[in-house]
């Protein structure tokens, strides 16, 4: 039996597919049914039962479960302040706003990372200038941060990309002779440290991410932390609607009203994910542990 030309092309082209990754048309290892989780949550018993009793308590929303979360969270990093936020995105974003970041200025941010950490530049009104990574790092190259300065730049936003720590001292040495602000983006950093610094307490401000990928994960949230009382009160009263006291300081208060004196974001945390994220953070060091060494 004869094979047309055409069928012989085609045949062809399948044999040559067979030989590329999938993502490239090739035939897939795993079926999608047998696919690999990427970043499975550890979650458990205290986690469901944490959650259980938060529901039971009637109070979900902004709480004392998110005030305690909060305090253990900066006491873990060795951080003054601590603010629990709805995203990791929402932490830069109020870091960035919080700082004074706006319509005119740039921040310089490194190429490799996420689209969240440009679009939190973006979203201040002001503009991100893109500088390369290293190739052994992937983190922010500190010689090209330094050739990218302007009379317009106003900060540098690092990443601390898959939780190896960028080299902190040169980029805070150029931040001090420039007068910049330095925010850290700690979304893959959380156990990270950089020669016996914590990161995210280096520059002026550090973020967090809780996504369910991350290390600890409050279902999706983050956290600001700082040395600097007054910038995180004012992410406190942004992330708030700009109001000066949120439903959780009226209700353990005393009895009263708020003003609103900021246009803010509705970016708190609730006391449902802190209670999904609080039992987590005792077991940080044994799972970054055990990841260590798997």
């Amino acid at each position: 039996m004869r094979r047309s030309p055409a069928a012989g092309r085609k045949t062809a082209i399948y044999d040559n597919l067979a030989h590329l990754p999938a993502i490239a048309g090739g035939k897939p290892v795993r079926a999608r049914a047998n696919r690999l989780v990427f970043g499975a949550p550890v979650l458990g018993e205290e986690e469901i039962t944490s959650v259980a009793e938060c529901i039971r308590s009637q109070w979900i929303g902004l709480g004392g479960r998110v005030e305690r979360f909060e305090q253990e969270f900066a006491r873990y990093k060795g951080a003054p302040y601590a603010l629990a936020v709805s995203s990791g995105t929402a932490a830069i974003h109020l870091a960035l706003a919080a700082l004074g970041i706006g319509a005119g200025d740039e921040v310089i941010a490194p190429s490799m990372t996420f689209c969240s950490t440009i679009h939190s530049i973006v979203h201040t009104g002001a503009k991100p200038v893109l500088v390369d990574c290293c190739r052994d790092t992937f983190n922010i190259d500190p010689a090209q941060v330094a050739c990218r300065i302007t009379s317009r730049t106003k900060a540098i936003l690092v990443v601390h990309m898959c939780g190896r720590s960028c080299e902190m001292d040169p980029i805070l040495e150029i931040a001090r002779r420039h007068d910049l602000r330095v925010i850290e983006d700690c979304a893959h950093a959380i156990e990270s440290t950089y020669r016996g610094r914590p990161a995210g307490l280096m520059g002026d401000v550090g973020c967090f991410s809780f996504y369910p990928t991350k290390s600890i994960t409050t279902g999706d949230g983050g956290m600001v932390i700082t040395r600097d009382s007054e910038l995180l009160q004012r992410a406190r009263i942004l992330s708030a609607q700009g109001m000066t006291a949120d439903a959780w300081s009226r209700f353990v208060g005393e009895p009263g009203g708020y003003e609103v004196i900021e246009a803010g974001f509705k970016y708190n945390m609730t006391d449902l994910a802190a209670s999904l994220g609080l039992p987590q953070l005792v077991k940080i060091e044994d799972h970054w542990r055990r990841r260590a060494y798997v």
